[in-house]
């Protein structure tokens, strides 16, 4: 049986969406076209990007390099080459002001070197981004430019599953000689909807507006708009077997696009609430152990120290039921809560513990970072000092720092200057995995290990072999 894969696609395409209030649909949808039309405009984007590469496989160019010696490269040299590429992006974009300012995705114009407009009329003009936001995929960038025609923001809370809307994007306005955009028509097919990073994809989105308006690769960025010609969110994101559009298309909705809007017109850093805890869905064994209800709850895996979290008493192994007075029934609704919140506000947190329901009070903090290294960069470090030599477990964050494969040791944070260790040739990011012949897989090995020594070391680690004399 063919085995398909699923994959969910990013794409830089846009579409528009109308909320039908009243006569022909064919007379609307015209009328939604030409106006909303001219504020529609298409995105070129290049940028640069690093790339490692094993050196047996084949190329962007075409060119393959040979495998015995990219094998050769790693075991003397340890890391993967990095060979810059360039990197085309299309997208397209909506204009929100007619001083020039654009809103379009984040993912369109990240890491761009130069970006380049096209309006509807034909015109280009070079573009510089004013602010952008990884977490919520939304960027806004600005054109020197004359005679320009903004969209109107509608209002997404209003939206019915089962009103028509219009998908208007520019995907080819640099690879055509009509400059115009093009349009779909359907529905909101969904509300609400909660899309995950699939496949290499790390970004995640909540809340999405899910329409079968055809969405077409070169169109994110676009607006989705109603019948009356508001816009009601900006399309994003396809969920597709094939990489094309196969009836399900994703939108921001376009309230939460205005939570952001401002700062990101000023190129203001976007801050999101934050708690400082890892959490898990329940599943039917830990609902069944904990005697909850088929949709309360979510567990804490872990709290992570100073936190707001902390500060208010919350553990691991805790439940938390409501959040600001709302039921918490799954962990997408507990971070879309968060997220939301004033910063530096307190609110109501009901939490079970030993199947006690308990009222805490807590003052939601501000992520200090993207969503995804939160986690990572807020584990308290154990380091273990032992001869001037400071090492620590080998996490993800300092496989990513250093750019490592070791999957076990212990890596050298820190080496005191004059120390034994100092005067061996080991440098900060080594990865050491035997002493004196031990495996040494974590801190406890190295302790367990390093403790018996009387004399020197011998050390192996990713880049060879060191010894660390006594004095």
């Amino acid at each position: 049986m063919k085995k398909f894969l699923f994959f969910l696609f990013i794409l830089l395409t846009g579409t528009f969406s109308y909320a039908q209030s009243g006569g022909n649909l064919e007379d609307a949808v015209i009328k939604v076209a030409a106006d909303v039309g001219k504020s529609v405009v298409s995105i070129s984007s290049v940028g640069r990007e690093k790339i490692g590469v094993n050196l047996g496989e084949r190329l962007p160019s075409g060119k393959f390099n040979d495998d015995s010696f990219g094998r050769f490269f790693e075991e003397f040299f340890g890391q993967k080459p990095e060979v810059e590429f360039k990197r085309m992006g299309l997208g397209s974009g909506v204009i929100i002001d007619k001083t020039g300012y654009i809103l379009t995705n984040e993912h369109v114009v990240s890491g761009a070197t130069e970006i380049k407009v096209k309006l509807s009329d034909g015109r280009e003009f070079d573009a510089q981004v004013s602010g952008s936001d990884k977490r919520s995929d939304l960027a806004v960038i600005k054109i020197n430019a004359t005679g320009l025609t903004a969209v109107k923001l509608g209002d997404s809370d209003n939206l019915k599953i089962g009103e028509w809307v219009v998908a208007v994007g520019n995907p080819f306005g640099f690879a055509i000689d009509n400059p115009e955009p093009t349009v779909t028509v359907g529905v909101v097919s969904a509300l609400h909807r909660y899309v995950p990073a699939l496949g290499k994809r790390e970004r995640t989105y909540d809340e999405l507006i899910q329409t079968d308006a055809a969405i077409n690769p070169g169109n994110s960025g676009g607006p989705l708009v109603n019948l009356d010609g508001d816009v009601i969110g900006i399309n994003t994101a396809i969920i597709s077997l094939s990489g094309g559009y196969q009836g399900l298309g994703f939108a921001i909705p376009v309230n939460k696009v205005k939570r952001v809007l401002p700062k990101l017109m000023k190129g203001e850093k976007i801050a999101y609430g934050w708690l400082g805890i890892s959490i898990q869905d329940l599943n039917e064994d830990l609902k069944g152990y904990f005697g909850v209800k088929e949709t309360a709850g979510i567990i804490i895996v872990k709290v992570y120290n100073n936190s707001p979290a902390s500060i208010a008493g919350i553990k691991e192994g805790d439940l938390i039921l409501a959040f600001n007075n709302q039921p918490v029934k799954a962990s997408r609704d507990l971070i879309s809560m968060v997220s939301a919140f004033e910063i530096g506000a307190s609110t109501p947190l009901k939490i079970l513990r030993d199947g006690k329901e308990i009222n805490l009070n807590i003052k939601v903090g501000q992520s200090p970072k993207d969503i995804e290294t939160v986690e990572e960069e807020l584990e308290e470090p154990q380091h273990v000092t032992f001869r001037g030599l400071e090492v620590d477990d080998l996490s993800p964050m300092y496989r990513q720092k250093f750019k490592l494969r070791e999957r076990s040791g212990v890596i050298v944070t820190y080496i005191e200057e004059s120390s034994p260790a100092d005067r061996s040739n080991l440098i900060v990011g080594d990865v050491i995995t035997k002493v004196n012949g031990k495996e040494i897989k974590n801190k406890e090995d190295f302790i367990a290990v390093s403790s018996k020594i009387k004399t020197g070391w011998l050390l192996k680690t990713n880049r060879g072999f060191t010894v660390i004399k006594e004095k």
